[in-house]
């Protein structure tokens, strides 16, 4: 029986590149978007037709409770859950509205909140089960301008530590990945310039690929279920 990994975001990015490893490594995986259900189901028929795996794909809001609820109603077993899903924002705090600030935590905080509330129980019935969430560096620096998008991965590595100890006496590892500068559309936002001034600053002087940063969530995923709590920073050695 393939193991089932719920991927959230997965329609482009660093969520596209895990649920294509993944599939490939015989996953039957459940994948949601919260906009571009067209790219979603793209991939959809590429895993279905490339490897031959069980892929179902939603369109969900993970910062909308309600929807996540109604997408646990349709996962009956559940091995492994990917927390990618995630918004960005690029700004002087004193600038940002109230709205963007609760939209960007609703979204990156609010909703690993959502997923691992009801995945919890689906793990616990067979007491086994992980859980993987997608953070930042600047989660655990800090980013001048990314205040706001600080705050919310810092929150996730708090989470991460806490439920890890909730979960650990269950068998249930919970870990997060920091990245640094992954080749992603969400990093489009800067210019030829900054990237490279980025990459000066970078020890492997490169951005790694989305390719490169799921080959790390698979790791993780395939690890001794003894490293849990952690807050493993994958980033060419830039914090």
């Amino acid at each position: 029986m393939n193991k089932k990994a719920l991927i959230t975001g997965a329609s482009r990015g660093i969520g596209r590149s895990a649920a294509l490893l993944f599939a490939s490594h015989g996953y039957d995986l459940y994948l949601t978007c919260k906009s571009r259900l067209n790219l979603l189901e793209e991939l959809q028929d590429t895993i279905r037709s490339r490897f031959l795996t069980e892929c179902t794909i939603f369109r969900c809001d993970v910062g909308n409770y309600e929807e996540v609820k109604q997408l646990f109603s349709q996962i009956d077993r559940l091995d492994l859950l990917i927390n990618n899903a995630g918004v960005s924002y690029i700004g002087l705090l004193s600038e940002m509205s109230a709205s963007d600030w609760n939209n960007l935590i609703r979204t990156n905080l609010s909703g690993v909140f959502h997923t691992c509330k009801c995945a919890i129980p689906l793990f616990l019935q067979k007491e086994c089960g992980r859980i993987i969430n997608i953070s930042s560096v600047w989660g655990n620096v800090g980013a001048s301008m990314e205040a706001a998008y600080s705050a919310s991965k810092g929150g996730i590595n708090a989470l991460t530590k806490a439920l890890a100890k909730e979960l650990g006496p269950s068998g249930i590892p919970v870990n997060a990945i920091a990245y640094g500068m992954i080749d992603t559309e969400m990093n489009q936002c800067f210019t030829k310039e900054e990237r490279a001034a980025i990459c000066e600053e970078i020890p492997a002087d490169r951005i790694a690929l989305p390719e490169e940063a799921a080959e790390m969530i698979l790791s993780l995923a395939e690890a001794p279920a003894y490293l849990t709590g952690q807050i493993i920073t994958f980033d060419g050695g830039w914090t």
